[in-house]
């Protein structure tokens, strides 16, 4: 097993170019799905990685529940330094279940409270609020997906602006975007490294959307006048957690990239290309991470299971 334990925990890094040029150059749908991939892979191998590590230093501690056999020196040799990353791993792995614990609770309560705020209103599709602060989100869950919108935000939009507003959040709702936006949230609690994901997944799912919307619509200016616009009134959603209509990403490229031409839907790039090499670096990094924790995870399991007394 040796040093590769510990490639899944650097191995992100491979997938920090590709973040920047996936916005500038790959479809947002394209981008948004490749780059939430690449983001779990590699924080499900990064924490398997710190387990494995973890169980070496939890075997070291006096008084432990673990089998004696689990500390013998043959156990130990499987993890460089061993001593001290086994030790290391114990709080790093701690922070890393407390930190992705508290991202779901969060998710999950921040949903609850705004499904409750909604209770009093009809079932519609679309929930009109009578507040004086202008801003719009998609809901999703509950008996029916929800698009929320003040009175405010309608009052400041022109007709036109107003259906590409509509046709914006549904289609957060109909891709599921939410998902995707926590997918990459707990990939960057479980490895720091993958936090450049997170932003230009958070980017590019508005992108998504906004170009979703700009076909419905049937008019690209349309819509970066609506986006511009409610910046221009809006301070974002009252939650940060929720998506909001011009609360993701900057403003400013979203517009500029509406106001130019459509990208192209081409799922992957060639390799002769910046951001082809950057995709298939990122791959390459990503199965790397993948086959360095599994075969570190089955050394380990056969590690332990002959040292175990039966």
């Amino acid at each position: 097993m040796g040093v590769f334990v510990f490639l899944p925990l650097v191995l992100p890094l491979t997938a920090w170019p590709i973040a920047r040029l996936a916005e500038q150059h790959l479809h947002p749908r394209t981008a948004t799905r490749l780059l939430t991939a690449v983001a779990a892979v590699m924080a499900v191998c990064s924490t398997v990685c710190l387990g494995l590590v973890m169980v070496v230093g939890t075997a070291q501690l006096p008084g432990n529940p673990l089998p004696d056999g689990w500390s013998d020196p043959e156990v130990r040799e499987a993890v460089p330094y061993d001593e001290i990353a086994g030790k290391a791993a114990i709080p790093a792995l701690c922070v890393v279940l407390v930190a992705c614990g508290r991202t779901l609770w969060r998710h999950a309560r921040v949903r609850h409270r705004a499904h409750r705020a909604l209770a009093g209103l009809r079932p519609t599709e679309v929930a009109v609020l009578p507040d004086g602060a202008p801003y719009a989100y998609a809901l999703p869950g509950g008996r029916r997906d929800r698009v929320v919108v003040t009175t405010a935000l309608l009052q400041c939009l022109e007709p036109a602006e107003r259906r590409a507003l509509f046709a914006h959040e549904r289609a957060h709702l109909a891709a599921r975007h939410h998902r995707f936006l926590l997918a990459v949230q707990l990939a960057a609690r479980a490895n720091p490294f993958l936090r450049p994901l997170r932003t230009a997944v958070a980017y590019t799912a508005e992108r998504w959307a906004d170009e979703e919307a700009a076909q419905v619509v049937g008019s690209r200016r349309t819509v970066a006048c609506a986006i511009g616009k409610t910046a221009l009134v809006s301070r974002g959603t009252p939650v940060v957690t929720l998506a909001g209509f011009a609360a993701a990403g900057p403003v400013p490229r979203r517009v500029a990239a509406l106001l130019g031409p459509a990208p192209a839907a081409r799922r992957w790039p060639s390799v002769f290309t910046t951001v082809g090499l950057a995709v298939w670096a990122a791959a390459a990094g990503t199965a790397v991470s993948a086959m360095s924790s599994a075969n570190s995870a089955v050394t380990m399991v056969l590690i332990l299971y002959a040292a175990t007394p039966l």
